[in-house]
């Protein structure tokens, strides 16, 4: 789900089963529950859950929700990987969840911690300067959505430059910059606070 500053590698476009098998074993673990009590819980047959949880079968969101549900957890936390410090989602990417039974499909940016506040702001940036940003305060991370343009943003020494659709999560207790690289640019911005 990440594209770091540095070229790293393009998430898939699908929900990738190991994710879903690993964090399933972990929450399941977690909650002390038997394969047949998670199974029963969530409604869904107990070899469907073994599948999942040896990277198997093809789960869609109802199975997964159910399955958070039933654990107790956001049906975030069965699909979103392990988080880089700098995260980039272009437009077109990211986990991809489809529903069984309509055309509704959802791709997962960010998932909020537990005992997160977040403050959004919808941003609108001209190019010919660059906003600097002192660090905020301790655990606090930023993500944004460009609108239209084109925006460099970042930490120092670790800005990425993202178009109309992509999506990006950075620490804000760092220093770090904005800087459109177009007329008109704007995109909306989501303060994360621990």
């Amino acid at each position: 789900m990440s594209d770091t500053a540095s070229g790293g590698a393009k998430p898939p476009s699908r929900l990738p089963l190991d994710w879903i098998a690993a964090s399933l074993r972990r929450e399941r673990t977690r909650a002390g529950l038997s394969l047949s009590e998670l199974a029963k819980r969530a409604g869904i047959a107990k070899s469907t859950l073994s599948q999942l949880e040896s990277a198997s079968g093809n789960p869609g969101m109802e199975t997964l929700w159910a399955l958070g549900v039933a654990l107790g957890v956001p049906f975030s936390a069965l699909i979103e990987p392990p988080v880089p410090t700098v995260q980039v989602v272009r437009a077109g990417e990211g986990p991809t969840v489809h529903s069984e039974h309509s055309s509704y499909t959802a791709v997962l940016l960010s998932a909020s911690p537990p005992g997160a506040r977040r403050d959004i702001y919808r941003t609108q940036l001209e190019p010919g300067s660059v906003r600097e940003s002192e660090p905020h305060i301790p655990g606090t991370v930023e993500h944004l959505t460009v609108s239209t343009g084109r925006v460099k943003a970042g930490p120092r020494g670790e800005e990425v430059e993202l178009g109309p659709g992509d999506y990006m999560a950075f620490r804000g207790d760092v220093p770090h910059s904005y800087e459109a690289l177009a007329p008109g640019t704007t995109f909306v911005l989501v303060m994360q606070h621990m």
